[in-house]
């Protein structure tokens, strides 16, 4: 084969690389592989598999996400998927840790200052949104911002430019915003903590992540998947994990959700002196408290006053059924079972719900 042939083969095998590479980055959420993993993503219960979904639905688009759920349960992660999936995959993904920035840290580190703008600002530093360019910034505990800061933030997701502290040139900012909070932003609202016109900014595609306790059937494949990382870490072969661990582990309702899972299994990895992971109930935090019992039928829990309860539930939920801050996760029923206990009763769940004029 002659050197131009050659070339051309070689030419031809690149394109349909890069052609490759470009189609599995922007693939249409029917094309998802939804397999054991997606991107760091440990899983296949179907709540998990509806928030993939949405992960891929949202990832081609620049629209501002917000990502509830309790801590431990992977909203860094869904933030990094969505990046990976986006058509700024190859630039930086800069996070941002908002409730572990000092108050008055917090807009120099977003915004950057200039030589001068305050005591100690020895020269001008560049702020997060600068660094992000082209890119992603992740805001976590997006809650936690100061007023002021939400101000300049909101500025940015309007006009999409900013100021730098000491500085009077407004500065263009071509950055995607992906925000999570584990706090009820809406309530937050009505303490006057958190601006509703910043909340409506950020909340163009919520996604709401489940909790561990609610994708009970992932256990097995996130136990194996840690396992594996911590036995390798330590030189060790584990080849199994005992069913009495899973019965153990698919028990507890994990508080502390994905993260509480994985120390409890590194602690498992490095006292083992076997091939099968082994897990002590002593290791679950409140162990006798956190044990999962099969819950009374919904008769049963709510008695005579089905209504009067839900009811109740649903106004100090603001209507909300599922999700962390739901009606469902109150009384501790599954958000389906509650839902179809609404339809039967005939229970306007939209009137619980707040009116605009009442967010301000």
């Amino acid at each position: 084969m002659n050197s131009n042939v050659l070339a051309f083969s070689e030419h031809r095998e690149a394109s349909h690389l890069a052609e490759h590479v470009r189609n599995e980055n922007l693939m249409s959420p029917e094309e998802v592989d939804y397999s054991s993993r997606f991107e760091e993503i440990v899983g296949s219960s179907i709540p998990l598999r509806k928030i993939l979904s949405q992960v891929a639905r949202v990832a081609p688009m620049d629209s501002t996400v917000l990502i509830l759920g309790e801590t431990g349960t992977g909203k860094e992660l869904i933030a990094r998927a969505i990046h990976k999936r986006s058509s700024r995959w190859t630039r930086d993904f800069i996070r941002v840790d908002c409730g572990a920035i000092p108050t008055s840290l917090i807009a120099s580190e977003l915004f950057g200052h200039e030589k001068g703008a305050f005591t100690g600002a020895m020269q001008k530093r560049l702020g997060r949104f600068e660094l992000a360019d082209r890119g992603t910034i992740f805001l976590d505990e997006i809650g936690e911002l100061p007023m002021d800061t939400q101000i300049a933030l909101l500025r940015v997701l309007q006009e999409g430019e900013f100021e730098r502290l000491g500085g009077s040139r407004p500065i263009r900012a071509n950055v995607r915003v992906v925000a999570a909070t584990n706090r009820d932003l809406e309530a937050a609202i009505e303490d006057k903590s958190f601006r509703a016109d910043l909340f409506y900014r950020l909340n163009v595609f919520p996604i709401e992540v489940p909790p561990l306790r609610e994708r009970m059937d992932d256990i097995p494949l996130l136990a194996e998947h840690f396992a594996s990382r911590f036995a390798r870490l330590a030189g060790k072969r584990i080849n199994t994990i005992s069913d009495s661990a899973l019965k153990l582990l698919q028990s507890y309702d994990w508080p502390g959700n994905v993260r509480e899972l994985q120390n409890v299994v590194e602690r498992a990895v490095i006292v083992s002196d076997s091939h099968a992971l082994h897990v002590d109930e002593q290791w679950l935090s409140g162990t006798r408290s956190r044990l999962r019992v099969t819950p009374p039928p919904i008769s049963r829990t709510f008695s005579s006053r089905h209504k009067e309860v839900i009811e109740e539930a649903l106004m100090e939920c603001k209507g909300r059924v599922s999700g962390p801050f739901g009606a469902a996760s109150r009384l501790g029923v599954p958000s389906s079972t509650l839902e179809s206990r609404i339809k039967m009763l005939n229970i306007d769940k939209r009137r619980f719900r707040p009116r605009f004029n009442d967010l301000y």
